[in-house]
């Protein structure tokens, strides 16, 4: 049955427990985020959302830097969960008063709550002041003893479901290396070697979206060994980015001018990938050829 329900996400929780990394994560999920929303104006952001007509999804980080939270946002909470249109879910983020002191010592940064006092008696009185929310959360993670990497993944999973590639999407691109290398690849691979079809009179003009150019790239036997090795490369470690938690991958394919050989090759990657990921092919170069194709 298909859940045609918006939905909103309220992260909540120990101040240095996470609440960063989680707004991260949920912004790489698509939802609409905003930080440190004062509960008071809960219920009226929700219904600027809704009235919008565009945003499905939506997360926010309310705590105690807003100094009402427990009673404001447990009725408004309540109020919204009798809307039929809203589906809401409140994440709460724990970490033991040793490892919050740690990572305050660390950051350098003071507790809302002991801004001129001792550290622990501010966590302490956090504690006690979100104990009401606590016990009404849908789901609570103590990040002790976990990575920002791992909280990433638990979010994603409890969100998603278990199938993470939901979120991954790949960027394929062709350059030509006379222009510089993409500062943006995670991976580059040089086509250089492949027969060039530029010494062809009559493909010289063209790009690698003309058939005859990939035709003539794509069946040379060097370029079929090349592909089926790159194929198996991608196969292997594309789940491997999933796992860490990687939710972009920008594969570059490059050629002398990118023109010819990086193009066609990029056309042919970028439509495999599709088939399991979500994918979008661009070719940087190609505006460099187009006037002289017309």
């Amino acid at each position: 049955m298909v859940n045609n329900k918006k939905q909103l996400v309220i992260i909540t929780g120990m101040s240095g427990a996470g609440k960063t990394v989680a707004i991260q994560s949920f912004e790489d999920m698509g939802y609409f985020v905003v930080d440190n929303l004062p509960p008071k104006l809960l219920r009226k952001f929700w219904n600027l959302m809704f009235e919008s007509g565009h945003i499905d999804k939506v997360a926010v980080v309310i705590d105690l830097r807003s100094r009402d939270l427990d009673n404001e946002l447990l009725n408004a909470v309540s109020i919204l969960e009798t809307k039929e249109e809203v589906q809401s879910k409140i994440i709460y983020l724990n970490a033991s008063n040793e490892v919050l002191v740690k990572r305050y010592n660390q950051t350098r940064r003071s507790h809302p709550l002991a801004m001129s006092g001792r550290l622990l008696d501010g966590i302490n009185k956090e504690r006690q002041l979100l104990l009401p929310v606590m016990q009404h959360a849908d789901l609570i993670i103590d990040t002790s003893s976990i990575k920002p990497k791992q909280l990433r993944q638990r979010l994603i999973e409890q969100t998603k479901g278990e199938d993470l590639s939901d979120v991954f999407h790949i960027e394929v691109m062709s350059f030509g290396f006379k222009y510089g290398l993409p500062i943006d690849a995670d991976l580059v691979f040089d086509v250089r070697f492949l027969p060039n079809p530029y010494y062809i009179s009559e493909m010289k003009p063209l790009t690698g979206l003309q058939k005859s150019v990939s035709e003539y790239v794509l069946t040379q036997k060097m370029t079929i060994d090349f592909y089926d090795k790159l194929w198996d490369l991608l196969v292997t470690i594309i789940p491997g980015y999933i796992k860490e938690g990687k939710t972009n991958l920008t594969i570059a394919i490059g050629c002398t001018g990118g023109q010819h050989r990086s193009v066609a090759l990029v056309e042919k990657l970028g439509k495999d990938l599709l088939q399991a990921y979500p994918t979008d092919i661009t070719h940087r170069e190609i505006w460099r050829y187009q006037g002289e194709q017309s």
